[in-house]
């Protein structure tokens, strides 16, 4: 069938349905508290399953990346089937069982299953978009990994529709079986450009060790890591952050509730305006200076205002917050989304896949200390939000002198 062997139906259509699938991880605060009710155990408890499968998902995807070079069928198939299994595990777990079993089972399907599924699915379709796509990665990676994004914005309302009228276990049950459907299509129609061929594995001398002891992987690690942690660390706060803000301004309340949308939007739109733009640009790092220089002034002058503490005095404030909230996000979503052409423009294509994988792992870590980090800075301090601002700033310098000193150009490897 002729009119299905194009970059589109065989890359950016399969990429798309997978991760729009897989995305929905980050609709976890729809319905955590849901969970916790159901099965009898606090919201704090039953969090951890969301950090889990970030864990998961990092860690997997470091470990997966040879597989994925193999054979994308495999790993597309174990990612539809784990993932699928995981949501579905997770209805189960709630409907039939109560307390700290119940709480185990969540985070073995939910954290450990699904996080498996999460990672493997994110880096299988990455490489094939590049390989078809081979002029335009950024624009490539920047489709696919947009749907990532995008997926909470789409799934959340159908999330709510269901637990209101059916339940919340049921809401896995469907939706398990919709997503078995759209990864086990996009698992059927990604397939590899028909002149690449996968260098021999008797000539891979791919270490791990080997990328870390390597100036250049390190600094992107690490540039990639404080970019997701410092995100984290704002992003998940920012509901209260805005209540701090905008406390006492009932006018504004309306406004305020579609804040979250409209913070959502910008992270998908650094997913794809950020990726597509390294296109055009000589070095694609130059992405990752732009992301981190316009972070740390945003957050420089919302701690130097206060305009957190300050919010409820004049709007002014306020709309120094919401730039933050919105800088962050636009920066946080264009690391994802620009991370693999970057790659590729240091280390060739050849491993790409080993080597993209290798790189999440700073995203599994970042899932245990982003959040976390302001939840103790929190606890320490009676709730001063300026505190936060302090070390994401801080964070924001050290990866911006990262960018500059461990990243610099160089000749670049056929992308």
């Amino acid at each position: 069938m002729g009119f299905l062997n194009n970059k589109w139906m065989r890359a950016a259509v399969p990429a798309l349905l997978i991760h729009c699938s897989i995305g929905t991880v980050y609709c976890w605060s729809t319905f955590k508290e849901a969970i916790a009710q159901k099965i009898g155990m606090s919201t704090f408890s039953v969090g951890w399953a969301f950090s889990l499968a970030i864990f998961f998902l990092g860690m997997s995807a470091a470990f997966a990346g040879k597989m994925v070079e193999k054979d994308i069928h495999k790993s597309s198939l174990i990612s539809c089937i784990c993932f699928t299994t995981g949501m579905i595990g997770t209805g189960l777990s709630i409907q039939f069982l109560k307390g700290v079993f119940a709480l185990i089972c969540v985070f073995i399907c939910y954290g450990c299953i699904m996080g498996i599924g999460l990672g493997v699915g994110y880096i299988t379709p990455v490489k094939t978009l590049m390989l078809w796509f081979s002029k335009q990665k950024g624009l490539a990676t920047g489709i696919s990994i947009m749907g990532f994004g995008l997926a909470k914005a789409i799934a959340t309302p159908i999330m709510e529709a269901i637990q209101k009228s059916l339940g919340i276990s049921p809401m896995f049950y469907i939706l398990g079986g919709v997503y078995f459907v759209m990864m086990l299509l996009g698992h059927f129609l990604l397939k590899k450009p028909e002149d690449w061929v996968e260098p021999d594995d008797a000539k891979d001398n791919f270490k791990v060790i080997s990328m870390f002891k390597n100036r250049t992987f390190t600094g992107i690690w690490l540039m990639f890591f404080i970019n997701i942690h410092c995100g984290l660390a704002l992003i998940t706060y920012e509901k209260q952050i805005l209540g701090v803000t905008f406390k006492g301004m009932a006018v504004l309340a309306a406004m305020i509730s579609i804040v979250p949308s409209v913070t959502a939007a910008f992270n998908a739109l650094g997913r794809i305006g950020y990726s597509t733009l390294s296109d055009k640009m000589k070095d694609r790092n130059t992405v990752y200076k732009t992301i981190f220089s316009s972070c740390i002034v945003i957050t420089a002058i919302a701690l130097f205002s206060k305009a957190i503490s300050n919010g409820p005095k004049s709007i002014v404030f306020g709309i120094i917050v919401i730039a933050l909230l919105l800088i962050v996000n636009l920066g946080y979503g264009g690391g994802f989304s620009t991370l693999p052409a970057l790659l590729s423009s240091r280390f060739g294509m050849d491993k790409i896949s080993k080597i993209h994988g290798l790189s999440l792992s700073a995203w599994a870590v970042a899932g245990l200390t982003g959040n976390n980090m302001s939840e103790i800075i929190l606890k320490s301090n009676g709730r001063n939000y300026d505190q936060i601002l302090i070390a994401t700033l801080a964070f924001y310098i050290a990866a911006m002198v990262i960018c500059l000193v461990m990243v610099k150009p160089q000749k670049a490897k056929p992308e």
